[in-house]
């Protein structure tokens, strides 16, 4: 088999990783289909559930933060072909949230139960979250995000694009609208259970210490151009825009 083919292989194998993980993330948190959901059948004592959740996110957290280093990517390079750093990404990802799927120890009570037009609006929400957590990788670069177009999937980008700041489509209204997506999809639902309020609790926490680190980078990046961006635009609640900034260009900046 060719290098070029193995690259290929590999690097489908992480997108479909990616498109299952979410699939059935979608069903974890919504406790239907698969065996193991977020408030299913107690297995545990309550003290060690605990501990067993709080260690699969923060195990998530790490290796989605340190992967995500320019200094951990510089040694990754050393080992691996660049055309596989993204998908490396992408399935160390998949592996770490696998783990958590599956190992995951629900315990405790009901917090809320909502019935009747209030389950179906919370229902509704949950809908939207994940369609506009999967629309946001496309209005980046989904073949991009996922390491498919590093890969050869797709034709590399035009080097000679430029790299300014794209503050067009979902970006107008939000800045970070995949985890905006993310955050409705962990809390509209009709059944929160306790287990369920730690997911969403540790999981909004870590979305908030990334989009801090994340708007670090891009300021660093875009400086005055990121500064005036996010004084029109907010960070996870959208708001429709009041005008259109200059600073937007035809070329997406991965953001993830």
């Amino acid at each position: 088999m060719s290098r070029r083919r193995a690259q290929l292989l590999v690097s489908a194998a992480a997108w479909l990783g990616f498109v299952v993980i979410t699939v059935w993330t979608m069903a974890f948190l919504a406790g239907v289909v698969v065996p193991r959901t977020v408030d299913g059948p107690h297995r545990t004592t309550i003290v060690h559930a605990i501990a067993v959740d709080l260690a699969l996110v923060l195990f998530f957290a790490l290796q989605h933060s340190v992967m995500a280093r320019r200094q951990v990517k510089s040694w990754l390079r050393r080992w691996i072909p660049a055309a596989l750093e993204r998908t490396t990404y992408v399935l160390a990802t998949d592996i770490c949230l696998a783990l958590l799927l599956v190992l995951w120890q629900p315990w405790g009570g009901r917090i809320w139960q909502a019935e009747g037009s209030i389950s179906v609006i919370a229902w509704s929400l949950f809908a939207v979250g994940w369609a506009l957590a999967v629309c946001s990788t496309f209005a980046v670069d989904h073949l991009e995000l996922v390491g498919l177009r590093q890969a050869g999937w797709a034709a590399a980008r035009d080097p000679g694009q430029t790299a300014d700041l794209y503050v067009g489509g979902l970006f107008a209204v939000v800045r970070h609208p995949l985890m905006t997506g993310l955050v409705l999809a962990f809390w509209a639902t009709p059944r929160m259970g306790a287990s369920h309020l730690v997911f969403a609790l540790a999981a909004t926490g870590y979305i908030a210490v990334g989009i801090r680190f994340e708007e670090r980078d891009l300021r660093t990046t875009f400086g005055a151009a990121y500064d005036d961006y996010a004084a029109r635009v907010p960070a996870l609640v959208p708001r429709l825009p009041i005008r259109r900034g200059s600073t937007h260009s035809p070329a997406r900046t991965r953001r993830t």
